[in-house]
């Protein structure tokens, strides 16, 4: 019996490796699974393959997943989430000369201290800031909003924020179009590696643990053959269980260095994979634990209380109005339901519950599971502020600058 094809879009990012891998480490074939990777510069390029049926899944931005779904800038079409790529992994790269007015050049600083300073200079500016972040609809927007917002900048009227395809930001950085960019690896290294910029903070830094890209596939497409998505959603785990092996580095990072995948220095992309962050060209890189979150830990589990957040940061940033249809849709894309009923049969500790206090962990948390003790990591935002999401009102109030 021949393998069933499968097509899923992505762009040239370290956080695509999952897929990536699970088609070159042969973990798809093992599961039946022709699968054949499709590479666009764009997430609206990504996002639209996937919608008109030119792709069956897609390497996705969280929030863009639950926008979709909503039919915010479009008509709605249901999008699922059963798998999540990888947490953290991007960073906020300012140009030298504004970085030197923030940060101390070397290494990860405190991003409070570093946001006051930035509102000063950003108070005092000609003219606003200008950030460039990859998506409206991007966990790089949002948490970019958040950190600013919780150092006293308004980030509708103390800076502008503009959209900038992530193969196309260090260029835009190195050419004066913008002040700053919110993006993932290695487009931070490369405008690092090109002295066009200085890393100031890492997401890690603001929400650690934070949900950046998932596996989106239409509700239709992913409901209509369930065992084709079960075994889709083996073989990413196998492929993440690859990726955090330390002896595998050097093999994964070659695979994602070649030009149909990252097309990127093998250097840059080792590091990102291993957690060397090179903050300010000619400095030496820093150890940044959990920089890239990939599989560890419970990684991969699609909480809904992940997409409740995101929901809640659209709602501040007035991309949508908060309602309880819509709040409802948007944690129904996450279905840590489907990730249960693909990974049960290989006996990994599954999380009991769907739905957790996001920033609520403040050190390593141990939890019993049929299968066995699974780890959950600290999940703290840098304003040590938490997330209920069954009090989205009341956070929502609080959130609104006084």
């Amino acid at each position: 019996m021949s393998n069933t094809p499968f097509r899923i879009g992505f762009l040239p990012l370290v956080d695509a490796a999952l897929p990536i891998l699970a088609r070159e480490l042969g973990f798809a074939e093992d599961e039946g699974i022709d699968l054949t990777l499709v590479r666009d510069m764009s997430w609206a390029t990504v996002n639209d393959r996937l919608l008109y049926g030119h792709s069956d899944a897609a390497h996705l931005l969280a929030p863009l997943a639950i926008a979709t779904t909503l039919g915010l800038g479009r008509p709605a079409t249901p999008l699922s989430v059963p798998f999540v790529l990888g947490l953290n992994g991007n960073a906020i790269t300012l140009r030298p000369d504004l970085a030197a007015q923030v940060t101390t050049v070397g290494g990860p600083g405190d991003v409070r201290a570093i946001g006051a300073k930035l509102a000063a200079v950003a108070r005092a500016a000609d003219k606003p800031l200008r950030f460039g972040v990859v998506h409206r609809y991007s966990s790089h927007n949002y948490m970019l909003r958040y950190w600013l917002v919780g150092c006293g900048i308004d980030p509708d009227r103390d800076v502008e924020i503009v959209t900038v395809a992530p193969p196309f930001a260090a260029d835009a950085l190195a050419g004066g179009e913008v002040d700053g960019i919110c993006v993932g690896e290695p487009w931070n290294s490369v405008a690092v590696d090109r002295g066009a910029g200085v890393i100031v903070a890492v997401t890690s830094q603001i929400w650690l643990r934070g949900v950046e890209k998932v596996l989106a596939m239409r509700r239709e497409r992913m409901e209509e053959d369930p065992d084709l998505t079960h075994r889709l959603i083996r073989a990413l785990y196998r492929a993440g269980t690859a990726f955090v092996d330390p002896e595998r580095h050097d093999e994964i990072t070659a695979i994602l260095a070649r030009p149909d995948y990252l097309d990127a220095s093998a250097t840059l992309i080792r590091r990102a994979i291993s957690d060397q962050i090179l903050f300010a060209h000619g400095q030496a890189a820093v150890h940044v634990p959990d920089f890239m979150f990939q599989h560890r830990e419970a990684a991969n589990f699609p909480w809904v209380s992940q997409a409740a957040w995101l929901y809640a940061q659209m709602c501040l940033a007035g991309h949508t109005t908060a309602n309880d249809a819509d709040y409802q849709a948007a944690q129904r894309v996450f279905r840590p339901d489907v990730y249960r009923a693909a990974l049960r049969p290989l006996g990994v500790p599954l999380p009991g519950a769907s739905s957790k206090l996001e920033g609520g962990i403040a050190d390593s948390l141990g939890v019993g599971t049929t299968q066995g003790r699974l780890i959950l990591g600290a999940d703290r935002f840098f304003d040590a502020r938490s997330f209920d999401p069954e009090g989205l009102s009341e956070y929502l109030t609080e959130s609104i600058p006084k």
